[in-house]
């Protein structure tokens, strides 16, 4: 067998497209098509690469080692596992698949390795449930993150959003902006603010607090605006919060008694 057909057979025995096996030590999937149809041959330094990530020696990989030798673990013939690793890059992809994605899929590695699943773990990872360095899903977790329903991360998107910088409708972080609440170091938010910084267009409750309704322990500025100093009592306080609005969630009355002291 020479090394076009070695090398279509090694990445066909492992369910690879010439595009994820060119991903996997830098060349196009245009070179791949070129090798496997016998057109041209890889470089010594992509020739170390291959042999690497296939567990194999150059000879054997390019054809100069077959009589009589023991088949290579890689080459006998079975159904692929769907794991595979080189040097610092690891992969695993579920058999089992909905909707086309793979119910797990694990890519780690140097550069934007991508991983794709219902569940995804990578660099950069793409899923119902993805967990990454950035990560885009229903739920993510991540240095940045962008969750429809759940985002935790330096930096975070979604619905509920957790980290240094947030925003979504619930937010709480460093800097937190939310469409209903915001919680963190400076808070910004359409319904309930608080935070060190609380700016609001409905209630705020903060060190400082800038809002509709507006309840801070150092300054407080709004159209009902109550200070810790002036000691306030939290039930005529919380009178005309519900009278503003009357759905605000009854936990904040607990804040508000810790804002006045």
């Amino acid at each position: 067998m020479n090394f076009a057909e070695r090398l279509m057979t090694l990445r066909k025995q492992r369910g690879w497209s010439q595009e994820e096996l060119g991903s996997q030590i830098g060349v196009t999937r245009q070179t791949v098509s070129k090798w496997e149809m016998g057109q041209s041959t890889p470089e010594l330094e992509k020739l170390v690469e291959l042999s690497q990530l296939f567990g194999m020696s150059i000879d054997r990989l390019v054809g100069l080692e077959e009589a009589g030798e023991r088949r290579d673990p890689w080459e006998e013939p079975k159904k692929v596992s769907g794991v595979r690793s080189c040097g610092v890059f690891y992969e695993y992809v579920s058999p089992i698949k909905v909707f086309s994605l793979p119910l797990v899929h694990i890519r780690l590695g140097y550069g934007p390795q991508v991983a794709k699943g219902i569940v995804a773990v990578g660099n950069l990872a793409v899923g119902v449930v993805a967990i990454g360095s950035c990560s885009l899903g229903v739920i993510s977790l991540g240095g940045v993150t962008l969750g429809l329903l759940l985002a935790l991360g330096g930096v975070s998107l979604g619905l509920f959003a957790l980290g240094g910088l947030a925003v979504g409708g619930f937010a709480l972080g460093g800097c937190a902006v939310g469409q209903w609440l915001a919680a963190g170091g400076g808070a910004f938010s359409n319904y309930l603010a608080i935070g060190g910084g609380a700016w609001s267009r409905g209630l705020a409750i903060g060190g400082s607090a800038y809002g509709h309704v507006a309840v801070g322990t150092n300054e407080a500025q709004g159209a009902f605006s109550y200070l810790q100093k002036y000691g306030y009592h939290v039930e005529d306080v919380w009178y005309a919060v519900k009278s503003e609005f009357p759905r605000m969630w009854g936990w904040v009355k607990g804040v508000i008694q810790w804002a006045l002291g």
